[in-house]
């Protein structure tokens, strides 16, 4: 039997990865030995106290997470965050540059934003029903 400290804590550390690829990740995080809490504290501080000791050049910088293969674990998580993060911003300025367009031509649009007209045209196609988060972990409690 698998079990989840606090409730689910493993789905909304990952609730930035789709449903299908939590249960893979968790189980790459325990075989490293790298706790929900961990995984939650790396992404809430964006990964700065993994870059402090990674470029300390301390020797086992690497012990507090989890040794090397956790700490290459946490940085590609930081890095799915980051990737989750501007595909939510992108989707966003997609749904505002399409409503702006409904105002506006493409080239003042285009004039606003300092891009291209064929640019504005693509960001206004660039919409996404992809489930974000609503919270970043730094936000949450």
């Amino acid at each position: 039997m698998n079990s989840q400290p606090r409730g689910d804590r493993w789905a909304d550390v990952l609730a930035h990865r789709p449903d299908h690829q939590r249960e893979a990740i968790t189980e790459r995080f325990r075989a490293a030995g790298v706790d929900a809490d961990l995984v939650h504290s790396t992404l809430a501080d964006g990964g700065d106290a993994l870059h402090a000791a990674a470029t300390s050049a301390a020797e086992g910088w690497s012990r507090d997470f989890g040794g090397d293969l956790g700490a290459a674990l946490l940085a590609a998580e930081v890095s799915t965050l980051a990737a989750h993060l501007v595909s939510r911003a992108s989707a966003i300025r997609a749904v505002a540059v399409e409503s702006l367009l409904d105002e506006y031509s493409a080239v003042a649009v285009a004039a606003a934003l300092g891009v291209s007209r064929q640019k504005v045209y693509d960001i206004g196609k660039g919409g996404s029903s992809t489930p974000f988060i609503t919270t970043v972990p730094w936000r949450q409690s």
